[in-house]
């Protein structure tokens, strides 16, 4: 890709470079960045034009306003039930954006600035290092609205903390704080608001100090199981969820509990 490759396409992404540094802010912070099918498709083409970027060296991933992502779009959601061909393509999309950031050779570190929830806590756990703002939260909760964690979490959340705390969270919906989160290592640090930025720059300047290829190369081999297990966890978890989403009534239902704020009554089998 050139030198002066244009960003300003994206409207949900916010992307700038500077001092071989790109930040990604996602752009929608009236509705807590949650994600909508302009931003899904945008995350699954940022990372990979990235990559070609020559004046790149270290991406930094964040999130406009109070949340990093609140995940999806409850409104998209209910459109991709209703739809087996929306929902394929929801799915192949789902791929590139996982392989975008595991794939990229460049360090991603993720500025965890707010809530990450389901598909928003997944994306920032792909992240090469993540370092949050000590008043955030991580969840996925697909299961309270009677979905399959199925677009990265059931990936992710096993390989940082280990399957039984990994199913205490998949399988509840529960959030965890960031300092929690940093302590039994699903993040790796979790810092006051005010010294937020400090600490990411931090890092970005121990990146940037490294020998470019070196540290390309060794990403890419420490990430070398993940991306294989995309080829069989991944998608075969969101087949499963789009079981969850096109066979039963639970999300329906569950999107409609959320909106009127009362507990789900779901199917019991």
């Amino acid at each position: 890709m050139s030198d002066h490759a244009d960003y300003s396409t994206y409207t949900t992404l916010q992307v700038s470079i500077e001092e071989r540094v790109a930040t990604v802010a996602i752009n929608r912070p009236a509705s807590l960045n949650s994600i909508n099918a302009e931003l899904h498709h945008e995350l699954s083409t940022i990372f990979d034009r990235l990559t070609d970027d020559e004046r790149v060296s270290v991406i930094l991933f964040t999130g406009n306003g109070k949340a990093f992502c609140a995940g999806g779009d409850l409104p998209w959601l209910s459109g991709l039930a209703e739809s087996l061909p929306l929902h394929l393509d929801n799915m192949r999309v789902g791929q590139r954006i996982v392989k975008g950031i595991l794939e990229c050779p460049k360090p991603i570190i993720c500025r965890l600035n707010g809530d990450a929830i389901g598909l928003g806590a997944s994306i920032a756990l792909m992240c090469d290092m993540i370092i949050a703002c000590d008043t955030a939260r991580i969840a996925d909760p697909h299961v309270k609205i009677g979905l399959v964690a199925g677009d990265g979490g059931a990936l992710i959340w096993p390989q940082l903390i280990g399957y039984a705390k990994a199913k205490e969270y998949l399988l509840t919906g529960s959030a965890i704080s960031a300092p929690e989160a940093a302590q039994i290592g699903l993040i790796n640090y979790a810092v006051k608001a005010e010294e937020l930025d400090a600490a990411v720059r931090k890092f970005v300047d121990k990146l940037l100090a490294n020998s470019y290829a070196a540290v390309a190369y060794t990403k890419l081999a420490v990430n070398l199981p993940l991306r294989q297990a995309v080829h069989s966890v991944l998608e075969t978890s969101l087949a499963y969820e789009g079981l969850t989403m096109l066979q039963n009534a639970d999300l329906k239902e569950g999107i409609r509990a959320f909106g009127e704020r009362r507990a789900p009554n779901f199917t019991k089998r």
